[in-house]
């Protein structure tokens, strides 16, 4: 038939986010989207987890572009960094997309400062590119967000699907429907050899609702609360939510106030290509939202997830510029905690009570329904698709494994069912789909402040988090070899300060019977000194409070 393809995964299974993937011959590489994950509280510090590159970078030569199936961080959130990992001193890298996601890479390639090293080519639905060797035909799907695409690229082994984040809704907001004829057109000629599809609720039965399904929910917090101040809280990208919120407020003569960076950035860009039909007159500035009575107002706010930073958060800690709670406020979640943030949304759900709000959530008004598939959804695809080979993607362990077995139930032979995680990749030849580990699958953490960490950095962070630290402070007269002085331990959240002063005296008496002994030895260096002082004193501290605290020698050396 052809040349190998080889399919890498670098991110997107075995957890939510982080997709990327690339597709490759001999002579050339497509990048398959560039997403990343956000950090929680067992990452401290962390703003972004992104794939490791470092594949699609030694490989940099091969690069022929990017495809960006929709507009979730997820999918391409990585893509700054990315571009910013392959340098300046090449040609612009192709990114094909469709026009509200290549509006949302810009401004993040713009706030990255590097919009020169990418060439946002935008597609339609139903048109086909040539990609390099690849022809990629883009087909309309619908999800949680404007304007997703289907990928079907053709390679030098036939054609690979590539579902993106996927659902059949057949009374979407912008009558954009999934498009499942012509996929079965291409099951018939010349048939899907490997399908890719979206796993993340495999493991759920059923269809899911219609984004349409949740007006009635949304009109009924505009009647119920007519005269107060409503603020709701959605995923900025999800334009056609805003949308459904959007017309209840002008059916109320409420203006639309957003709040948080990138909701009011994503409002502007929807309007802008006109995918959000916004009348000027009923959206305004946050920072005139006290000029209008609370029956006018509805703050649309990012931070549904409890993030650290985002607007709803700082409402509900009272660090807001611009809002502050009361009683004749009403704050809604339209959205579902993402597996994970449970803990993070329930107590942002309480600090907001406690400012005297009334919270309202899917709980307890049907105002969300998912983006993503569910088993009957993803049964109509491989039903459609019938592919020769199929590999589940996007989603965590027990969503691939439901959905690799839900491929058996719908045709695909078991062994053409290939279960893969992050690093692994499968090689299509002419007569088999095989899988190998090629990279290992690693994450890469950002701290925005100071750009790229390492694990020991988060494993140092954690431990300071768990059990404190402990500093040994000493100086040592490196001509006599004599301590000057006696050494001394400091703390900080090791422990209560009642019971620290004698143990730091008796751990600073270990740590100078260490050092002194040290120094004895005249075949012993400085750092071989630091590290008998810390031992020293590592073993005291276990056999004494059975913690571990980060422990960090602050010997300093002086001349006679």
């Amino acid at each position: 038939m052809g040349s190998d393809v080889r399919i890498t995964f670098l991110g997107g299974l075995g957890q939510i986010g982080r997709n990327c993937a690339t597709i490759e011959t001999n002579d050339e590489l497509l990048v398959l989207d560039c997403g990343q994950m956000f950090g929680d509280e067992t990452l401290p510090g962390v703003d972004a987890i992104l794939p490791d590159f470092s594949y699609i970078v030694k490989r940099s030569d091969k690069l022929v572009g990017c495809i960006a199936t929709h507009s979730h961080e997820d999918h391409i959130g990585g893509f700054p960094y990315l571009l910013d990992d392959l340098g300046g001193d090449r040609d612009p890298v192709k990114i094909y997309g469709s026009k509200f996601t290549l509006g949302m890479i810009q401004g993040k390639l713009s706030e990255a400062g590097i919009v020169s090293r990418g060439d946002l080519v935008e597609v339609s639905d139903g048109e086909t590119v040539k990609i390099g060797g690849f022809s990629v035909e883009f087909l309309p799907v619908t999800h949680s967000t404007p304007s997703g695409l289907i990928s079907a690229i053709t390679t030098p082994q036939g054609v690979v699907l590539h579902s993106s984040d996927f659902k059949l809704d057949h009374t979407p907001i912008d009558g954009r429907r999934t498009d499942l004829a012509r996929i079965g057109a291409i099951s018939g000629d010349p048939g899907i050899r490997l399908l890719l599809a979206d796993s993340t609720n495999a493991d759920s039965p059923g269809m899911s609702e219609s984004e349409s399904s949740i007006r009635k929910g949304i009109n009924d917090i505009f009647e119920e609360h007519a005269k107060k101040r409503l603020i709701i809280s959605a995923f900025s990208s999800h334009i056609h939510r805003v949308q459904q919120i959007a017309d209840e407020a002008v059916r109320t003569n409420r203006v639309i106030f957003p709040l948080g960076r990138s909701m009011k950035r994503n409002l502007q860009l929807a309007r802008d290509v006109g995918i959000l039909d916004l009348p000027d007159r009923f959206v305004a500035d946050i920072e005139n939202v006290d000029d209008y009575p609370d029956e006018r107002v509805c703050v649309v706010a990012t931070g549904s997830q409890g993030e650290p930073r985002a607007a709803l958060t700082k409402i509900a800690t009272g660090e807001s510029r611009f809002l502050e709670l009361g009683d004749n406020d009403v704050v809604v979640f339209s959205s579902h905690p993402i597996p994970g943030n449970e803990a993070a949304v329930g107590r942002l759900r309480n600090n907001l009570a406690r400012k005297g709000a009334t919270v309202v959530h899917s709980g307890k008004v049907h105002i969300h329904t998912t983006g993503h598939g569910k088993a009957g959804e993803l049964q109509t695809l491989h039903a459609v698709a019938s592919p020769e080979w199929f590999v589940p993607v996007h989603g965590e362990y027990t969503h691939l494994v439901a959905h690799a077995a839900l491929g058996v139930q719908m045709g695909v032979p078991e062994n053409r069912v290939i279960f893969c995680e992050d690093g692994d990749q499968v090689v299509l030849s002419d007569k088999k789909l095989e899988r190998a580990r090629v990279t290992d699958g690693g994450k890469v953490y950002i701290d925005g402040s100071i750009g790229y960490l390492t694990q020991d950095v988060i494993d140092d962070r954690l431990a300071l988090g768990e059990n404190g630290f402990l500093a040994i402070d000493a100086i040592i007269d490196w001509d006599r070899r004599e301590l000057i002085g006696s050494p001394r331990l400091i703390s900080r959240g090791w422990l209560e300060s009642s019971l620290a002063s004698e143990l730091l005296a008796e751990g600073a008496k270990v740590a100078e019977d260490a050092i002194l002994d040290a120094l004895s030895d005249p075949e012993l260096d400085f750092d071989a000194i630091e590290r008998k002082a810390r031992r020293a004193v590592g073993r005291w501290v276990n056999d004494r409070t059975r913690r571990r605290p980060v422990l960090a020698p602050m010997l300093r050396s002086v001349s006679g």
